[in-house]
């Protein structure tokens, strides 16, 4: 049986949403693709570890002027790719507005979210390294991939990623909470 899996992209205007989710949904690239005009929605079949899905992909505008209506696209969703370009410090910068956003709406920290790299491909561009989104999604409780929508490294896995921690969650497994408190060490005595 085929389910369904509602998943939504967000970030902000220029990094790459609507690149990745053509390349995913229709094997499209076009090096100037015009913004999205408020929402666009595509349909993608995928085996996702040998189950199939229909990935349903909720594409967001990332302009300013479309901030009312995102409290809309994150309830509709059930998993969350949010995009920073490696080639822009300012679209990483507001991540995590993002992010509290999707808290926020679900009424959960532990939301699954992947947060997605794009523009890999244009390395003498880049001004966030690697290290920093890892770090980034860390210290927020998400998932970490880098794509490239023009080559598509890693473009089908930054979706599958999402659709892994939606099966997680849906098995009682939750992804990991915003906010992880610290371990205490136990101490070990052997008997």
């Amino acid at each position: 049986m085929v389910q369904t899996v509602k998943l939504v992209v967000l970030g902000d205007g220029g990094v790459g949403k609507t690149a990745l989710t053509l390349r995913l949904a229709l094997n499209y690239f076009g090096a100037s693709l015009a913004p999205s005009r408020c929402e666009d929605s595509y349909r993608k079949h995928a085996i996702i570890d040998g189950q199939p899905y229909m990935l349903e992909i909720l594409d967001t505008a990332g302009q300013e002027e479309y901030t009312a209506l995102r409290d809309q696209w994150i309830r509709e969703g059930e998993g969350f790719l949010i995009v920073y370009s490696t080639t822009s410090r300012a679209s990483f910068d507001r991540v995590e507005r993002f992010r509290h956003q999707v808290a926020r709406v679900k009424d959960s920290d532990s939301v699954p979210v992947v947060l997605v790299g794009n523009k890999i491909d244009r390395v003498h561009e880049r001004e966030v390294e690697t290290r920093h989104g890892e770090e980034l999604a860390k210290r927020l409780g998400c998932a970490f991939i880098e794509t490239s929508a023009k080559t598509r490294v890693n473009l089908e896995e930054a979706y599958f990623m999402a659709v892994r921690m939606i099966e997680a969650r849906k098995g009682g497994t939750a992804a990991k909470p915003v906010r992880q408190k610290t371990k205490k060490q136990r101490k070990c005595s052997i008997l």
